[in-house]
Formats: structure tokens, C-alpha cells, sequence
């Protein structure tokens, strides 16, 4: 499968009322992740994400010559790079290959959902990859409470993040969309479903809008960050996904 991806130059002028839902955004994500999702902190002793975080030893396993294979383990193992990749580099435009898909794998508690929150807020903050212009970051865990109703791409937008209501047309934009804890997912992503989804603005079930979406028939201009425990990392096609990587540790 082939995509072609557009990398938009980060000096793009957006439209007036584009910049302001981005950077009501970007607001919103700075208030949301700039301290520590997990745990309840106690009053008056707030732990801030900036001042703690701890790089993670991230590797590359699974490349674009090799993912038309069956067994993700076993190619990750076969074809694993020990060169660590920086967080900044995980979608830096300019690599060999353009990437879409990355699906980041480790064991619980490594901090896949930290990375994700780190990176996110050193977006939202202005610090990298000021080439993306909209970052959405979802959780399988709250996808999960809506596994019965039906959205369309652009709705489902919408409902987590009311910054972008107004804006009805993201291929327009370079768009990532973070999906974080897929061994969490309760919903059946069913890639056998033959079922094609190409209007960001047609409602459908969740199954279908994100195996599409995966798939890249769905906004293929997106950019797509998938995070699970090794063992779930199988539900979706090694074909699917442009770049496997693990985290070994802190």
C-alpha cells in the first residue's frame, strides 16, 4: 500500500479564523497536559509534566521494505535498528520515506502515555514539529464509551475538541492524530470489513471511521501515532503501519 503524504511548509498562512481555533487549541492542550494525567495530585502540590519528564530509549523495529510480512514480533525482532530515535525526530519531515503511521509498543508503565503527553505539549507550547498545524490526541479508553454511536471524522473532531468547530475541512491542513493504548481498545476494529469510508463528513460506526482512517482511505494526507502493549500490537496490519517502534526503557 502507498500513500501520498503531504508535508505542509510551516509557514503556511492559515486563515484568520484557522489560526484563532488553532491556537485556542493549542490552549486547551497546554492547560490539559502541562501536568501529570495519571495519579490525583494533591492540592497545592501539582506535578508539572516539563519538569519531570525523562527521555524514554525509543528503537526502531518494523520498516517500509519489510511490513508487507505477517508476524509484526518476529519482523521487529529480525529488523530491529539500536540507534535511539529522539522524540523530535518521530514524524521530522525529511526522512528517507514519508511516514504516516507509527505505532510505538512497551510494556505498561514504560510511559507511552507520557511521551505522547510530552510531545503533545511541546507542540502546543510552540517548541517542534510547528509543521503539523493540528494535533488531536484520543485515548482508546474514552473512545471505548462510544463504541455504539456513530460519528463522522469530522464530528468525532468536534466532540473532543469544540476549539475546531467551523472547520469542516482538514485535508486542507497537515493533521496527527494520536491514538494512545490500543491494548485498552474495546472496539473491533475489524480490517477484514470491507466497508470504504473516504468522506471525512459521512457518518459511520467507530470500526469503520478508524480502520479507514488506519487504512489510509480515510484523510490520507493525516498523520497517525499508535501506542499499545506489545501484546495487542498485532490488531493492526503490519501493512498499516510505516514505522514500529519500542521503548526499552528510561
Amino acid at each position: 500500500m502507498s500513500f501520498q503524504i503531504k508535508h505542509f511548509d510551516k509557514t503556511l498562512k492559515l486563515r484568520d479564523f484557522d489560526v484563532r481555533c488553532q491556537q485556542e487549541l493549542k490552549e486547551h492542550l497546554k492547560k490539559k497536559l502541562q501536568r501529570l494525567s495519571e495519579g490525583v495530585a494533591e492540592p497545592g502540590n501539582q506535578t508539572f509534566l516539563n519538569q519531570i519528564y525523562t527521555e524514554l530509549h525509543i528503537t526502531e523495529g518494523l520498516t517500509r521494505e519489510v511490513n508487507q510480512e505477517h508476524e509484526v514480533r518476529r519482523i521487529e525482532t529480525a529488523t530491529r535498528k539500536q540507534e535511539t530515535i529522539r522524540r523530535e525526530e518521530i514524524f521530522k519531515p525529511g526522512r528517507d520515506q514519508p511516514i504516516r503511521t507509527v505505532m510505538t509498543k512497551g510494556a505498561a508503565g514504560i510511559g507511552k502515555t507520557v511521551l505522547i503527553q510530552k510531545f503533545t505539549l511541546d507542540w502546543a507550547e510552540g517548541k517542534t514539529h510547528q509543521n503539523i498545524q493540528f494535533i488531536f490526541p484520543f485515548t482508546f479508553r474514552e473512545l471505548n464509551v462510544l463504541k455504539e454511536e456513530k460519528f463522522s471524522l469530522v464530528g468525532l473532531i468536534h466532540h473532543f475538541f469544540t476549539e475546531t468547530k467551523g472547520i469542516s475541512n482538514f485535508e486542507q491542513f497537515q493533521v496527527l492524530f494520536i491514538f494512545d493504548g490500543l491494548d485498552e481498545s474495546r472496539l473491533p476494529l475489524d480490517f477484514h470489513n470491507q466497508e470504504i469510508l473516504t468522506d471525512a463528513t459521512e457518518s459511520s460506526s467507530l470500526n469503520v471511521l478508524l480502520t479507514n482512517l488506519i487504512r489510509g482511505k480515510l484523510l490520507p494526507s493525516a498523520l497517525l501515532w499508535i501506542t499499545t502493549r506489545p501484546a495487542a500490537a498485532s490488531q493492526i496490519p503490519p501493512h498499516c503501519v510505516g514505522v514500529l517502534q519500542e521503548e526499552i526503557q528510561r
